[in-house]
């Protein structure tokens, strides 16, 4: 895969190890944290009878975990086994090939909260995330800006990509020992920045459109807008999706696009840049393109994740897990149920022992 100039990909001199600058994303003052409390707030803004198919409202109420009988869960497990379980299975075919990590942060690193503020991975899990990174080269890729997700996890060593894959950055190439001898560059992708000035245009018009609605917040990730309901009476999801939808009306549909994730609308520039091209762009950034010996893995729970999972399917190479303790349509070829199953999954990897079906390359 090769990506040309007017892709806006720039590569630059390496930093010195200190050269990642990132900066701390303080709470918002004066938020709400009890969502029940914020429900219980609502305005009655929909009247009886007013909350029907036929938009994203019945997409929304979709992406939220939903109960499956027994027979149902049995038969999605069939198709997507624990990775746990199968471990030696899942990894069967990394023997003698270089794997590459590809994390998700919220659901898969850390669980999902009400704020998203709080969404603090552990210090179990990040001493996973270390442990696992001294072995193969390991990125993460988040909806979340860059600066962001790199002060929840706070490892120097690890490729960032933020905002869906739009914003990358790699480690120093001193501390970066899994490039290729042909990668003597720091990774370094911005996309789509002619887009910011709409996006902080946007991101002030929405900010101003939902204080009406109690528990709705948007959250500034740089290149993408995330509008969080998590916190919003289930009556009042139907306005989020209204006041959304007439706010971007005003701009061309070649200019932003409105997807949905888990509980939260994304607001995204209208490029071809996912965290499929993330993952795509990553493994070539590294040298590994192009490469039968390569084993990328890719652990996400969100819809967005999709994408990468797709990218995986096609390549014939490695393996996608979604963290879900629910069968959702998936392109996932295992599962995890939550986090805590994820830093185990991390921990068998990097087990000291000579026999185990993973080795670095």
């Amino acid at each position: 895969m090769t990506f040309s100039t007017d892709e806006a990909v720039t590569a630059v001199a390496a930093p010195a190890p200190a050269g990642l600058h990132f900066t701390p994303f303080p709470p918002t003052k004066g938020a709400a944290r009890d969502c029940k409390k914020l429900a219980a707030m609502h305005v009655d803004r929909a009247a009886p009878g007013s909350i029907v198919g036929g938009s994203l409202f019945e997409t929304m109420k979709a992406s939220s975990p939903r109960r499956a009988a027994d027979a149902e869960h049995g038969d999605w497990m069939e198709k997507h086994p624990s990775a746990l379980t199968r471990f030696e299975a899942a990894l069967g075919a990394a023997k003698g090939k270089q794997i590459v990590m590809f994390l998700d942060y919220d659901g898969t690193l850390s669980p999902i909260v009400e704020d998203p503020d709080r969404a603090v991975m552990s210090e179990e899990m990040r001493d996973a995330v270390r442990r696992v990174a001294e072995h193969f080269p390991t990125a993460i890729v988040s909806g979340r800006c860059r600066d962001k997700v790199f002060n929840f996890v706070k490892l120097t060593e690890l490729y960032y990509a933020g905002s869906h894959g739009m914003d990358i950055e790699g480690p120093a190439k001193q501390s970066n020992k899994h490039a290729q001898a042909n990668a003597e560059e720091a990774v370094h992708y911005q996309a789509g920045s002619e887009f910011l000035p709409v996006i902080e245009e946007v991101y002030r018009t929405l900010t101003a459109r939902m204080e009406a609605i109690a528990g709705a917040r948007v959250e500034h990730n740089k290149y993408c807008l995330s509008v969080h309901f998590r916190c919003v009476a289930e009556e009042e999801w139907n306005a989020v999706e209204e006041e959304v939808r007439s706010v971007l009306k005003e701009y061309p549909d070649d200019v932003l696009k409105l997807t949905h994730g888990r509980k939260v609308l994304e607001i995204r520039p209208s490029i071809k840049w996912d965290k499929g091209k993330a993952l795509e762009f990553l493994l070539e950034s590294l040298g590994y393109a192009g490469r039968s010996d390569v084993f990328p893995i890719y652990i996400g729970d969100d819809r967005t994740d999709e994408d990468a999972f797709k990218v995986l399917r096609g390549m014939g190479q490695g393996i996608g897990i979604l963290v879900s303790k629910f069968p959702k349509e998936t392109a996932a070829s295992y599962s995890l149920r939550d986090p805590v199953e994820v830093k185990e999954f991390l921990g068998k990897m990097v087990e000291p022992n000579g026999d185990g079906p993973v080795k670095a390359a």
